[in-house]
């Protein structure tokens, strides 16, 4: 194991996650970013399930892709406006409901002898309804917030300060996602699900998931500007093509 290879790995993904959706947008423009929205969610999803150390404190996996919902709802509302946005959190919302039935009705079939491979599906896939609850809850509560916040912002500066109404949203509505999340995920209620870990280890999973939280919100903001010159690019073609 290489020294820091986490920490290493963790900044490698983030430049790939953003690139990744960046390029979407370049090569797909608006349909781009809702197939990229659908794949986020349901791998967001899965790589929560994975745990790691990183920079000496233990957090969940998944971050960075779901963070790029967040990138994806902010160059939508930034470039076509704030129902656009509403339409990608639509699309991730169904396609997460989708992919769960599926992925049950898949585990309720009886493996074949010569099947290995159901009881890691088991393992990964079954704690599923309570992930996707979790998930669910705080994706539709934080990203509509996000939407409404940018959209917010953007009409308080006049369209100005693209910085700002990237960040103030997204930190917030990342703050709102990740209690949201992890209170169902790892508390909850007592009479449905039980608590899945200390107390001591969801205070520094919530801790430490937030923290990556607030750095890939303020890392995606050149990536913001990034596909509004993209978009202002596609247009200018539009006029040269019709002149």
């Amino acid at each position: 194991m290489l020294p820091f290879q986490n920490e290493i790995l963790w900044f490698i993904l983030l430049i790939t996650s953003f690139t990744g959706t960046t390029i979407a947008y370049r090569l797909f423009g608006r349909t781009g970013l809702y197939a990229w929205t659908a794949m986020a969610i349901i791998l967001a999803n899965v790589q929560v399930m994975k745990t790691i150390e990183f920079f000496g404190l233990v957090t969940a996996m998944g971050n960075i892709v779901y963070g790029t919902t967040f990138l994806v709802t902010d160059i939508l509302c930034e470039n076509y406006g704030r129902r656009e946005a509403r339409r990608a959190v639509e699309i991730g919302f169904f396609t997460l409901i989708v992919f769960t039935l599926l992925m049950q009705i898949c585990l309720a079939f009886i493996p074949d002898e010569s099947d290995t491979l159901s009881p890691a599906l088991e393992q990964i896939f079954g704690i599923m309804p309570r992930i996707t609850i979790a998930s669910l809850t705080a994706y539709i509560v934080s990203q509509l917030h996000d939407v409404w916040a940018f959209d917010f912002w953007k009409r308080k500066t006049r369209g100005r300060h693209l910085w700002l109404r990237n960040n103030a949203s997204t930190m917030v509505s990342q703050l709102i996602d990740n209690a949201v999340f992890t209170w169902i995920a790892f508390v909850g209620f007592g009479i449905f699900w039980e608590q899945v870990f200390p107390w001591e280890i969801i205070a520094e999973i919530f801790v430490t998931s937030y923290i990556m939280k607030f750095v890939v919100a303020a890392l995606d903001t050149p990536f913001v500007y990034l596909a509004t010159k993209v978009r202002r690019e596609a247009n200018d073609r539009e006029i040269v093509k019709y002149v």
